[in-house]
């Protein structure tokens, strides 16, 4: 006689929430979070289609007509600009057959035309034309899937939730922080992308702290200050807003408004630090690369690094700023774009030397994304237990803490207020 056994076998759910239970506060995450598949569904059903993300600049599409196109996982999202100035975004996903509607990265155009069948869409993804359609077919049923979409100070947002995290809170901070630096009427110079073999939570969690700072990044570390403890930055930051006073801008003085989405507002964070003495920008010698942006005449020797949901990461100088965008391809493969911005004026060649602009961010994005894969090979042991994490990895601390809590939210983010705290950053964005 043969007895049946049954093996229990944990779901995805199981399984994450035993991870959670199991993470020790204070170390990173376990090694379970990085290389479980079942992590990664959750990851996108509760970061990356609930929050909002950053998805190019304004000047990408800066007349009627003008689109171009992103991806975002298996997702193809146009972002295009109608006649009266609009921006939209829409999926790239005919309503009839699922044909790519548009097959170019980006151009201009008056209406978008499906190769499959011809269907014919505006640049607001409204169904214009769908031919020999029965009577009774209704054009205003089937236009394309829009996606939410918000332009602050020249960044263009996305999200793919039916009910979107106000964006409020964080827009109000990004008119205070990126307003001095005059990044609404700025342009692109450059855009630079790069193919990780790693999960996603790795190379945001490599942004997101300078400990690595100064052994991985000489060049970097050899202008800005970021790179030493916690009390020498002080005393360099408190130079900085000295100076930054006496060249009469105004600037938010720092805002930490990182929370969960339980309340449904989304996250943001804003800190300013400083550069070495001397060092005008994030050059190879610290001299200025490009014309001075926004309300800055001189340096004030200082960068603002403002961080939007879990992907958007933005760094300000004086003369330039760059774009960070963390895309997620799939559980071990992560895309990294990388955006320089310049003043819209600002003619290559003759104010800026691309090479010189592009060099500082692209040696130490080549660093890395050769550390990335390295901890990424790493983190495949099955005897990787993460340790617990410096005190100069607070903002990386601050981002598994609010990971694990997303990780536990569940439904539409709903409409949540904190009108006092609007208020506090309108009057500081003025």
């Amino acid at each position: 006689m043969t007895t049946a056994h049954s093996t229990q076998i944990s779901t995805p759910d199981e399984m994450i929430d035993r991870l959670i239970r199991a993470h020790v506060t204070g170390s990173g995450l376990a090694r379970g979070f990085y290389m479980e598949a079942g992590v990664f569904p959750r990851d996108m059903e509760r970061i990356f289609r609930r929050h909002w993300h950053c998805a190019g600049h304004a000047s990408q599409i800066a007349k009627p007509g003008d689109f171009f196109v992103i991806d975002f996982e298996q997702e193809q999202v146009v972002l295009a600009r109608d006649a009266a100035g609009e921006v939209h975004a829409f999926l790239n996903v005919c309503r009839h057959r699922g044909a790519r509607v548009c097959n170019a990265r980006s151009g201009n155009t008056r209406y978008f035309v499906c190769p499959y069948h011809a269907w014919t869409y505006r640049l607001d993804g409204s169904l214009k034309a769908a031919r020999y359609m029965p009577p009774g077919f209704s054009a205003e049923a089937h236009g394309l899937r829009r996606i939410h979409v918000r332009v602050v100070e020249g960044l263009i947002f996305i999200s793919f939730s039916e009910r979107p995290l106000d964006f409020g809170i964080a827009a109000d901070l990004l008119h205070a922080s990126l307003g001095p630096y005059g990044w609404a009427g700025a342009k692109i110079a450059h855009r630079e992308s790069y193919q990780l073999a790693a999960n996603w939570k790795l190379a945001v969690e490599n942004y997101l702290e300078c400990y690595h700072c100064a052994p991985a990044h000489p060049e970097y570390s050899q202008t800005h200050a970021l790179e030493q403890p916690g009390e020498r930055i002080v005393e360099l930051n408190t130079k900085m807003e000295e100076r930054t006073r006496a060249l009469g801008v105004e600037m938010l003085a720092g805002s930490n408004h990182w929370q969960n989405s339980a309340a449904g507002h989304e996250a943001a964070s804003y800190m300013r630090y400083a550069l070495y003495e001397g060092v005008a920008t994030g050059s190879a010698d610290g001299a200025l690369l490009a014309p001075l942006m926004g309300d800055f005449t001189q340096s004030d020797g200082g960068v603002t690094s403002i961080h939007v949901g879990g992907s958007s990461f933005f760094a300000c100088y004086v003369d330039h700023g760059v774009i960070y965008r963390f895309v997620p391809r799939s559980w071990q493969t992560t895309d990294m774009e990388l955006i320089w911005l310049v003043r819209a004026d600002a003619v290559e060649g003759r104010d800026y030397d691309l090479e010189k602009l592009t060099w500082l961010w692209k040696v130490t994005t080549d660093e890395d994304k050769q550390i990335i894969e390295y901890t990424a090979a790493g983190v495949r042991s099955h005897y990787f237990k993460p340790g617990p994490l410096a005190p100069m990895e607070y903002n990386e601390l601050r981002f598994v803490r609010w990971y694990l809590d997303e990780l536990q939210l569940s439904g539409d983010a709903g409409d949540g207020h904190q009108p006092a705290l609007r208020q506090t950053l309108q009057k500081q964005a003025v």
